[in-house]
């Protein structure tokens, strides 16, 4: 491949890596929030209120990373 090939791709490669970085974000924070709505249902005896936080919270996400993309 020729340098000016390389330079072609480049900006191909620079989008997948920003997607996956999103993508990762993403998990990492389903994962917290997932976490977080588990403690406050168990230890916090409110699962109600964490249904409502995990699922208003997953909306949010969803929808933010759609507006973000």
């Amino acid at each position: 491949m020729t340098d000016a090939d390389l330079r072609a791709d480049l900006p191909a490669h620079q989008h997948t890596f920003m997607a996956f970085n999103r993508l990762v974000l993403f998990a990492i924070l389903h994962i917290m929030l997932t976490l977080s709505c588990l403690a406050l249902a168990f230890l916090g005896h409110a699962p109600l209120l964490a249904l409502l936080i995990g699922l208003g919270g997953t909306a949010a996400l969803v929808g933010g990373f759609a507006v973000y993309v």
